[in-house]
């Protein structure tokens, strides 16, 4: 028999499990995606689509799995370790170790003593000294990335990490922002990756980076700064051409007034807000409301009135513009952009922003109904690779899971090719249609690119600071030609390409040919 439980005990447990639930970051799991991949040849393609790329590695998980239940993990993933050596390397940075806020803080006093010393030379001297951790800090952020992409389990995770961070841009080259960058992709960001596109959003608003970036950080009463605003609804949101018009940007911007920045420094006296005010001030971290900056006038946004006042006003406009149509068009159609085609079907991204409009935004919802699409099967092998995707998946294949000791080369390759990581200097970010990474010149760059890899490869395993290379098992270059990997898609390489690798004197030339092949060009 069944105990008894009374309504208000059966709510409080239900209760429970809501809150833990949402503690855990999660959005609900639908039933296994309906795909199939009848031979190892399909597999390798759908690793080189939802991966950074194919590898034996992945390639036997997939295996061994099955491709439903892999990609229900990749769309749900639990928390996976890295190879030690690659934690190892991650731990062992500041912005591992060091909290944003104190960073800040710290930089903000050392440019402060900097401006402060009375000579010329000193002051120089002490400028570029800040400039230089600025620096290292980005570069930290850069070679995590990079590490996560060639070694994390949640493989497709660490893309749509990558493709948020370029949905919603940030330049690092900024201000102090390479500073913030590797907190804006850890905390803003990769949380909610595959989660809802409204907490995302909301992270994205709330984090200094974009406040910084888009000039919200000055945005006040009577003295409105509309650039965040625009963006929010441009690049973010909306979409061109949606509906909304310039008086909707004159009101977000005045919804957002008063959503900004501030370094506490520990002398700094504490901010003085209006006594009517003050139960409306926010501070988390950097991130600031500050009341007597924000203009609390009645406005209309998207045709309707506003409800509320202070920030939760401008939670309000977020959860309006994560929820309009107009949104799950532009977020679905950016989304197959990326993952299927350049131009994608119309009738993909209806289906895709019917997906999104039902679950409330739900970004792993949406991906599952695009890769269940034939839309989706018939692009694999199609998709050109741009820089990053480029040089990660030709990496992957060529070591494995041998654990680089030094992204930086990786990282100056990507650089060469004209995809910095952070570096996109508009709030547009990195075109990814082939048309923008497909030129003559470009593909010189990929064939030297190629032949650093596949020719060269101990400059990978040697650390960053020492003379000569660490001691390697195996030769300094890979051997393609031994690896299943590469021998399960041997046949379907194209005439051309098999004889160029027929032609190949040694082992290095083979390697070189094979990543430099129009078919490493695509995923």
């Amino acid at each position: 028999m069944t105990p008894h439980r009374h309504p208000a005990a059966t709510a409080l447990v239900l209760a429970v499990a809501v809150l833990l639930g949402a503690c855990a970051g999660r959005v609900p799991q639908g039933p296994p995606p309906k795909v199939a991949a009848a031979d190892e040849a399909t597999r390798l393609r759908w690793l080189d689509r939802v991966t950074w790329g194919a590898n034996a590695s992945s390639e036997a998980q997939l295996e061994r799995q099955g491709l439903p239940t892999w990609l229900q993990g990749q769309l749900h993933p639990r928390p996976a370790p890295l190879p030690p050596a690659a934690q190892a390397q991650i731990d062992a940075m500041t912005i591992s170790r060091t909290p944003m806020a104190q960073l800040a803080a710290d930089l903000e006093q050392q440019l402060r003593a900097a401006d402060a010393l009375p000579d010329e030379d000193q002051k120089k001297d002490a400028r570029k000294a800040y400039q230089q951790q600025l620096g290292q800090l980005e570069r930290e952020a850069q070679q995590r990335f990079m590490l996560r992409a060639l070694y994390s389990p949640n493989q497709l995770q660490e893309q749509m990490t990558w493709f948020w961070m370029n949905h919603f841009n940030v330049n690092g080259r900024k201000n102090n922002l390479r500073a913030l960058v590797g907190d804006y992709e850890e905390t803003a960001i990769r949380p909610h990756a595959l989660g809802r596109f409204r907490d995302l959003l909301r992270a994205t608003a709330h984090h200094p980076a974009m406040l910084v970036y888009l000039d919200n950080a000055q945005n006040a009463v009577n003295r409105i700064n509309e650039n965040y605003a625009r963006e929010l609804m441009e690049l973010h949101t909306l979409g061109v051409g949606s509906g909304y018009s310039q008086a909707d940007v004159q009101e977000l911007a005045r919804v957002l007034t008063g959503v900004g920045v501030r370094v506490r420094r520990p002398d700094a006296p504490e901010p003085r807000i209006r006594p009517e005010l003050q139960a409306d001030y926010v501070q988390q971290g950097l991130f600031e409301f500050n009341p007597n900056r924000h203009d609390y006038g009645p406005k209309t946004f998207l045709g309707r009135p506003m409800t509320q006042r202070g920030l939760a006003e401008a939670d309000e406009a977020l959860d309006r513009l994560a929820r309009a149509p107009a949104t799950a068009h532009f977020i679905s159609t950016q989304l197959a952009e990326y993952f299927v085609a350049d131009d994608p079907s119309p009738a993909l991204v209806a289906r895709m922003a019917e997906t999104y409009e039902r679950s409330e935004g739900n970004i792993a919802a949406v991906l599952q109904t695009m890769f269940e699409s034939p839309e989706f099967s018939a692009s694999l092998g199609h998709q050109f690779r741009d820089p990053v995707h480029y040089v990660l998946a030709d990496v992957r294949l060529a070591y494995d899971g041998r654990v680089v000791a030094n992204v930086n080369p990786m990282l100056n390759w990507i650089n060469r090719m004209g995809e910095p990581l952070y570096g996109h200097e508009t709030p547009d970010g990195y075109p990814l249609k082939q048309e923008a990474w497909a030129s003559a010149g470009q593909m010189t760059t990929r064939f030297e690119i190629a032949r650093a890899i596949g020719a060269n490869g101990a400059v990978l395993f040697r650390a960053p600071d020492a003379d000569g290379a660490a001691p390697l098992e195996k030769p300094a270059f890979p051997q393609l030609a031994d690896s299943r990997t590469v021998q399960a898609s041997l046949p379907g390489l194209s005439p051309d390409t098999r004889d160029a690798l027929s032609q190949a004197r040694s082992p290095q030339d083979w390697n070189t040919f094979l990543l430099a092949s129009p078919e490493l060009m695509h995923r």
